[in-house]
């Protein structure tokens, strides 16, 4: 069973939206716009941008697996725990010269994609865009990592809130923005204004401060018996080191978490997959839904996606607030349940038909419960991680958060074509059964508030 400690944070009284007033936690809303702003860029702006000149469709589709490095980042996230980049760690710390280095490619790449003709050079344009894939994951890595690492508990879900907020301003700026100015002018302008506005996260990441960790005994003891274990074997010297460092960057982050939590490990991943399947799966089908039911375009846009991000922002914002006063626990028990419950608002739209009272009223309930949940979660996960391996244990439960849902959600389609859509949003409720259960299991054997976190010099 996974062990207590007497420096558990416990929540600010009274701390509340102070919370946002936290150096730290405003800089997290421009490190937000900054991991934001190249998802689309190498995503649906950029096929759009493909598809405007004329490049076919097979090659658009081909290129749009650029975007799979999100996907699989967690096989070189051990790099950015281990590895220092050339002079920029020496000058800035450890956290910040893997974000500078990052932030520096995807514009350097994004410039290059602007200037650029596909029609001509289709394949340097693809491999600027594999660059700046990459870039964004990286980034996206060091910025989970620094975040985790800069702040204590209680405040995790106000910089969640933050960077949540930060993220989505940029996703509006790298789609719609991005295709104004190509309508107005050219695409070329148009990538080349999205690599200037990376200054905004190179900017912040000169300013912000390295956050001050340490490495328990604990994890020393760990890695000792690596190399002692490793120096009764066969191997040279240098085969030795070698060995050494690859089993400390790639294994070591593994073995702390089943060491630290042993069995609750396999309950924590389990929860950590199950959380966000309701949700996934109501995404996925959301905008079919609304169509089969009869609402027009015009009002999709305008309530489910203008009115929608406002109403997940202010969830996460609220979030943010409520666990910086009540700790993780209450409120992951709370979002757990009405994540799901929530679903059943889509189920009663369904049988009113397409009233827009009915669908404001859904909206209302499902964004604000999911802005709740996304802030609480990353709050939770990231008070999981030991600051030795934050950047490779928070890549792992990321993947895990959303790998189970999105394979699951692949087979939506069927479901509602089958048993239509009043009972699919009955179906995707009940998804949402284990996730509570495994919920209320964690206040017994793992509680989110009481659990010691590896590596912090300070918690409050």
């Amino acid at each position: 069973m996974a062990s207590t400690d007497d420096q558990t944070v416990t929540p600010q009284a009274g701390e509340g939206l102070r919370v946002y007033l936290n150096p730290r936690v405003l800089g997290m809303l421009f490190l937000g716009f900054s991991a934001g702003l190249p998802l689309l860029l190498v995503g649906g702006t950029f096929s759009a941008w493909l598809r405007d000149i004329g490049v076919e469709l097979a090659a658009i589709g081909f290129l749009s697996w650029v975007g799979m490095a999100h996907s699989i980042k967690v096989l070189w996230a051990p790099l950015i725990d281990r590895v220092p980049v050339p002079l920029l760690t020496r000058w800035i710390g450890r956290r910040r010269a893997w974000m500078l280095l990052a932030q520096l490619v995807i514009a350097g790449s994004l410039l290059g994609m602007a200037l650029t003709d596909p029609r001509e050079q289709l394949t340097l344009v693809a491999i600027f865009a594999v660059l700046a894939a990459f870039g964004s994951a990286t980034q996206d890595i060091a910025i989970d990592a620094y975040r985790v690492e800069a702040e204590a508990r209680h405040r995790q879900a106000a910089m969640a809130a933050t960077y949540v907020t930060g993220y989505r301003v940029a996703v509006l700026a790298a789609g719609a923005g991005a295709l104004h100015i190509a309508s107005l002018d050219s695409w070329t302008l148009a990538y080349t204004a999205m690599a200037v506005l990376m200054g905004v996260g190179m900017i912040t990441t000169m300013i912000i401060s390295e956050p001050a960790v340490q490495v328990t005994e604990a994890t020393k003891e760990l890695e000792e018996r690596i190399t002692n274990y490793l120096a009764q074997t066969s191997h040279q010297s240098w085969q030795r080191e070698i060995s050494a460092w690859f089993i400390g960057a790639f294994v070591s982050p593994f073995a702390d978490f089943f060491q630290r939590y042993g069995k609750v490990a396999l309950l924590i991943l389990l929860f950590i997959g199950c959380f966000r399947i309701s949700d996934i799966f109501m995404g996925v089908m959301a905008n079919p839904f609304y169509l089969d039911l009869g609402f027009t375009k015009a009002e999709i846009a305008n309530i489910a996606a203008a009115f929608g991000l406002a109403m997940t922002l202010g969830g996460a914002a609220l979030g943010g607030v409520l666990v910086a006063r009540f700790g993780i626990a209450p409120i992951l028990i709370f979002t757990a349940f009405m994540a799901p419950a929530t679903n059943l608002t889509f189920a009663w739209l369904a049988y009113i038909g397409p009233q827009q009272y009915g669908l404001i009223m859904a909206i209302i309930a499902d964004n604000v419960t999911g802005g709740m949940a996304i802030a609480v979660f990353i709050a939770y996960l990231s008070s999981l991680t030991n600051t030795a391996y934050t950047a490779t244990q928070y890549a792992l439960f990321s993947s895990i958060m959303t790998l189970p849902g999105q394979f699951a959600a692949g087979f939506t389609g069927v479901l509602a074509a089958n048993v239509g859509w009043i009972s699919f949003f009955f179906v995707t409720a009940l998804t949402g059964l284990p996730a509570i259960i495994l919920a209320v299991l964690l206040l017994k054997f793992a509680h989110p508030d009481k659990m010691q976190r590896p590596g912090m010099d300070r918690w409050i």
